[in-house]
This record gives C-alpha cells, structure tokens and sequence, in this order.
C-alpha cells in the first residue's frame, strides 16, 4: 500500500514517494523533531509479513547502523508503526550509477574516482564483517554534490568475528540459496556456496567493467546463461573495445574478475591502493615529459628504492645509508618512462624486513631496490641488489669498495645500472652524471645528509639540529645551495608552527632562500624553498604561487611540491584545485604520514571536516603518535560536534608536547565542548608562560577565545597575530575556520581580510 502524504510513522511525516524495489518503497519524509528531511524505506504489503524478508529487513538497519562512512548510506532510525516497519536514512540528492550509465559513456578517470569512494566504502563493511553481496550500479549512488554512497545492505551477510571465510553465516538464507542480481553475482554466489569478500570485489569488478565500457561483464538472455557466462566465460578484453582504458587499470579490473577467489584481489584496502596508483601514474604522466613513444605504456617499469641498511659500528651513521638511498631515487625519477616511488613511502618500511610482495603490493611497484652501506674509516662498502616482485629474482647485483670520496660515482653507478636493466631512458640534458655532485667537499656533504635526516623529523629539536648541520655545511662550502635550501626550509617550519617568531626567523630564512636562487635557480628543491619562504614569511604571501608551480614543473612527481601547493591553494579557498593537488601527492606517496597531515589540514581549512578527520586517521594508521595528525583529527572532530572523540585526541597531543599551540588547541576544544573553566586554566597558563619570556604566539591565546565566543578578546588577539606577521597557513588557519561564524563583528572581518583576502 503506497502512503499518502501527511502519513506519520513516528515523529516522521511522510512528503513523497521516491522510488520502489523488491525490498521496500522509499518516500521523502520529514522529522519533525529535528527539521530535516530524510529518506524513510518501508516494505511493502506484500512482504510485511514474511518473517524472512522482516529479519532482512532488521538487519540491514543493524549492519547498515554500525558503520559510519562518507561513501556509505547513514541510517538514522529503525521503527515500526501500525504494522508498518520502516527505516530512516540520509536523504540523498542525485541518482545512481545506472541512471548514469544509461545517460553517458563515464571518462576511465572519473569511473576510476568513483571506484576508489566504493572501494574505501566497502573497505569499511568488510573491517565490521559486513558482506554486501548485491553491488550492481542501482546500489551505487552519485549525489549532487559530488559524493559517492553505497546503498541497500538487504542482502548482507554478517562474518563470525574469526573473519574466517568457513565460518561465514548468512542469516537469512539456507545453503545452496541464491542472492544478488544474476550479472553481478560471483561464480561463488552463482553456486550458492559462502562467500566472503572477495565475492564483492568480483561483483565491484563486473560493475567498473561496466562503468568503463558501457557493456556488461557476463551477458545472456536468462539468468541461467548469464550464470553459466559467469562460471566458464571470460569477458570480452576492454583493450578490445577500443575504450582508451590505460593498461594498468585494464589488469586491474582483470584481477577483480578472476574465477577464483584466490587470484582476486584480498581485500578492499589493496583494490584502493591499485586504483590510486593508476590515477597517481597517469596524473604525474600528465604534467611530466611524455613517455618516449617507442616504448609501450604495458610494459613500463616500477620502482621502489628502500633505506639502504646501515651496517656500519657506529649506528650514527644511519644518516649516511638513508642518504644514499635518497639520492639514487632523485636520481631515477630523471628516467623517462619509469616510475618511482616517493621516498616517505618507500622509507616506511625501514626495519620492518617486509617481504618483497607485500612491498610491491603496497606501493604497487614491480622492482624493489635493496641494499647496505658499511663505513670504515675512509672506506665504504655498498651492496645493492634489485629484485623482481613478481618472482622474487635477482635482476641485478653489485658490491662497491671504494674510498669514501667515491661514493658520488658509486651512486650514479647503481641508477644507471638500473636504468640499463629496465630498458628505460634518460630525460633530455641527462647525458651527464644522474647523482649531480652539488659539492667537492666530502665532510660538507655528510654534514647536508644529516641535516635532511633531522629536517624529516620536524621536531623543535631536530629542526634545530638541523640548522646546526646546515650552517656547518655552508662553513665549508659556501656555494652549496642546497643546504641554503634546507636551512631556509627550517626556518619556515619553526615559524608556522609557532616554535619562533617572525622576527627571529625571517631575516635568516630570507638570506638562505635568497643565495639558494643565486646558486642554483634551476633545482626544484630551491625553488620549493622560495615557495615555502614567501608563502610562510611575506605579506604578500599570494606571490608564492609561481614558485610552486615551478618546482612542480621540474619534478611532478615531488609529493612535498604537490601537497604544499595544495594547502597553499586551500588558504586561497580554491577548493577544486587544492583537492586536485593534495589527492595527487596522496596517491604519488600514499604511505606518507607527512603527506597525509598536510592533506587533512587543507581539508579541514576548507571546513571538509569529515574528509579531513579521515585523512588524519589514516596518517595516523601509519604514525599512531604524530602530533599534526591528532591535532588535526582532533579540531575536525570538534568542529563536528563529537567533543569527547575531539578531546581524547587533543590531550593526547599535549601529553606528547605541552607547545603552546598544542596548549592553544586544546583550550579551543574544552571550550567548544562546554567546559568553559578548563579552557580559561589554559588560557592562563598561556598567558603566565608568556610573562615569564617564553614566546607565545597570539594565534594560540586566539584559539581558546575563538572556543570561548569571546569576541572582545578575539579582536585583540586577531590584532596582535595581524602584527606579529603569523604565517598564513597551519595551527592559524586550522583553528581560524572556528570564527566563520563571527563575521558579522566588522572588526574580525576587517582582519581576516587583512590575512587572508577573504
């Protein structure tokens, strides 16, 4: 029986009917407690009552309930009213994937972005033992505003807790039955066996399949020849549809659609990281020098370079490995045609002895380069080895023992051997060393080696050591400029997170970056330093904005290049672009804590602040104890509303560093949660530290008065960040979101426009 409008069930008011299915019709509806509109499914009359189709219906509400994911459905509320049974969701604008498919043929890239949203969605079900088993285009929707979410859960099947595929229970059904929509189903389903969830990364490639060539996977005019199509056919190849799919993403949806469960891809996470990778690669193809035609995109070759281990007496030397280990990488990504992975990535399995397939898997790489550095006295022996993922063979192998003044010609040694053994070429103007001696003088380069391994660190402390190193390193040699570089790029870091002033960093930092150009205004590094410096230093910040284009221009694949331009974009509101640049710089280092931060604190400037808690989790998945992640999770978390989520994770951040910015941080979220006396203690701890000489920034004790809707106080301490020069961008932007809504006092508007022109 269709409702009419007017009908209540509950405290919802039914509106309008929205469609209908063989599980339920939905209608828009009303809450009248809370004045918002929601979607309310109920079931039919003729199922009403069936005790099965109830059960199923209760639980897609419990499975559905239990998640809590952008690219999954929300529901609200279950219920039942005069023998009706309903249940209450988020009220979706837009249409399905179907109603798409049947509209237009979808761009590989955009099917490909809509992809990777079901498959982080489904990554979710799968980590709660949530088993979809009906993914097909009518349960994939698109919304107005650009979102992705999974739909109807009807036909779930919930895993025991072991996760183990033989104890999958389906709670509905008795063994042998058939759920799904015949051209989606697994050969599995088509069985009725039990499945597990690879039987929906089969299903989500039947339907990218689909998306990608506007055909089904498996065809037939009944559902017994679809069945059969499914179990003994395979699909026509998508090269042979002439689609322009890269080949990459072709073997991609191969793999999802493998007969056996065994050859598919394992899991959701790993089907994600493959996707990213394709956009990642044809991204940074993009903007790069074109492939040399005479080499075919199929067969173009990967590479992962990982932390050379330091064999050497003293552990001290770690530098020196991991140092060589990042100049063989900046000197392979001179070769066209073959891909590297970024150096955080790579780096992030340092010590953890990972075997060769995993870390081929995980950064999606089909060599991996391995090796040692032992040091003695003015010796030094390198061992190198590369490794083919697929079999875990040898391609090549080489022991250097060589004087320590050799190991420039070492370095170069080893990338063109690879470069050789992949069959790739050089970039135009390489035809000269691929590791470039920026120095003569061996002790200054030890000394530039360990201030980057401190710089990496971005600690108070390590940013200090590594200005010690880099201002010994100009000591010895005054033309070095990528040490002027680094020591730039110190500075930057020591005034955005509030750890100096402006007053004490400028001038250095302006004379690093201003030698580094004279230098060599060619490296990409220098001309991120010039970026970074007018994008944290001056008053007209804006001009930064060339200088990264720059640097991205000379390296497209420098992840550091894209996710700062991004957030530099984020600061000017540009969303689309910001979003372009920070995803790009996700996908080029996708195991980045680093990467992932930043990537979170633009999102959570442009007031994304579901997608920026997600970005920080994530880098926190990598990094449990990174204090810009918690931070930023955590004001993410406040600005949503769930203050004891927010706080757990801001205290957090002060129990590892009682920094003020961290204290400041923590003063809004108290505030913002109500505990208004806490917040003023912090205030005042703040407020003490400062008399006593310490230096306190202002967007600190903005923070906490921003929480506590001071406005008075707000207008001073806004007046005194304004005069302070306080970077534009990081703890400022982040927790200055929070006064949007204190615009119409004209004295903040006047100063924010005064920062940021907006």
């Amino acid at each position: 029986m269709t409702l009419k409008k007017g009908t209540k069930l509950g405290p919802y008011e039914i509106l309008s009917p929205i469609g209908a299915g063989g599980m339920g019709e939905v209608y828009r509806a009303k809450d009248t407690r809370l004045k918002r509109e929601v979607a309310i499914k109920v079931l039919p009359d003729v199922t009403a009552k069936n005790a099965d189709a109830l059960a199923r219906f209760q639980r897609e509400a419990e499975a559905v309930a239990a998640l809590s994911h952008p690219n999954i459905m929300a529901i609200y509320d279950v219920g039942r009213e005069n023998d009706t049974s309903f249940l209450v969701s988020e009220l979706l604008r837009g249409d399905t994937l179907r109603s798409w498919l049947g509209r237009l043929s979808f761009p590989w890239r955009k099917a490909v972005e809509i992809a990777v949203a079901v498959a982080d969605g489904m990554a979710a079900a799968h980590a709660k033992g949530i088993i979809h088993r009906d993914l097909k285009p009518e349960n994939i929707f698109l919304t107005d505003d650009g979102l992705v979410k999974i739909l109807d859960f009807g036909l779930a099947s919930i895993r025991q807790p072991s996760g183990d595929a033989s104890r999958t229970v389906t709670l509905d059904t008795k063994p042998g039955t058939v759920l799904g929509t015949a051209f989606y189903m697994s050969p599995e389903q088509v069985r009725g066996q039990v499945v597990d969830a690879r039987s929906d990364v089969f299903s989500f490639g039947c339907v990218l399949y689909e998306a990608l060539t506007g055909k089904r996977a498996f065809g037939g005019h009944t559902t017994a020849d679809v069945s059969a199509a499914i179990l003994s056919k395979e699909p026509v190849s998508i090269t042979e549809l002439g689609t322009g799919v890269p080949p990459e993403l072709i073997r991609t949806v191969t793999r999802c659609l493998e007969k056996n469960p065994r050859q598919r891809f394992q899991s959701f996470e790993d089907l994600a990281f493959s996707l990213r990778n394709v956009l990642a690669d044809t991204a940074a193809r993009r903007v790069a020098e074109p492939v040399d035609s005479s080499s075919s995109v199929d067969e173009a070759p990967s590479i992962a370079v990982l932390p050379f281990e330091n064999m050497s007496a003293d552990p001290e030397n770690e530098y020196f490995s991991d140092g060589i280990s990042e100049e063989i990488i900046n000197a392979l990504v001179k070769a066209r045609g073959l891909r590297v992975a970024a150096r955080t990535s790579a780096f992030s399995f340092k010590g953890k002895h990972a075997d060769v397939a995993e870390i081929g898997r995980k950064l999606n790489v089909t060599t991996v380069l391995e090796g040692s550095v032992r040091r003695a006295g003015d010796r030094v022996r390198i061992v190198a080895q590369l490794i083919q993922v697929a079999d875990g063979y040898h391609l090549w192998s080489e022991r250097f023992d060589r004087k320590l003044e050799d190991v420039f010609a070492v370095q170069d040694e080893i990338a063109r051997a690879i470069v050789d053994e992949l069959k790739v070429t050089l970039v135009a103007g390489s035809d000269q060393d691929l590791v470039q001696r920026e120095t003569k003088n061996l002790e200054a380069y030890e000394l530039y080696l360990k201030g980057r391994h401190y710089l990496h660190q971005r600690s108070p402390a390590t940013v200090r050591l590594a200005i010690q190193c880099f201002e010994r390193t100009i000591q010895l040699d005054s033309e070095y400029a990528l040490a002027y570089s680094g020591l730039a790029d110190c500075y930057a870091i020591l005034l955005v997170y509030g750890w100096m002033s402006a007053d004490g960093s400028r001038a250095k930092a302006e004379g690093a970056v201003t030698r580094a150009i004279a230098l060599a205004p060619s490296l990409w590094e220098v001309n991120f330093s010039r970026a970074l410096y007018t994008f944290y230093f001056e008053r007209a910040w804006r001009k930064a904005e060339p200088c990264f284009q720059k640097a991205i221009e000379i390296n497209p694949r420098s992840s550091l290049a894209q996710v700062y331009y991004g957030a530099f974009l984020a600061t000017q509101r540009r969303a689309d672009d910001a979003v372009t640049h920070t995803t790009l710089a996700c996908q080029l280092d996708p195991l980045s804590p680093f990467t992932l931060g930043l990537t979170s604190s633009a999102l959570q400037a442009l007031g994304r602040f579901d997608a920026a808690a997600r970005a920080a989790q994530q880098a926190l998945d990598l990094q449990p104890d990174y204090l810009f992640a918690l931070w930023i999770r955590g004001l993410a978390l406040s600005a949503l509303g769930r203050h004891k989520e927010a706080l757990e994770l801001l205290e957090r951040v002060t129990t590892l560093s009682r920094a003020p910015i961290f204290v400041g941080l923590l003063g809004l979220g108290l505030a913002r949660a109500g505990r208004r006396d806490d917040a003023i203690r912090l205030l005042h701890e703040l407020e003490d530290r400062g008399s006593r000489g310490e230096y306190v920034p202002a967007f600190t004790v903005l923070s906490i008065h921003t929480g506590l809707g001071d406005v008075p106080a707000m207008r001073d301490a806004l007046t005194k960040v304004v005069s302070e020069s306080t970077a534009p961008y990081g703890p400022l932007l982040t927790s200055v979101v929070f006064l949007e809504k204190y615009r119409d006092d004209a004295e903040i508007h006047r100063l924010l426009l005064e920062v940021y022109g907006w």
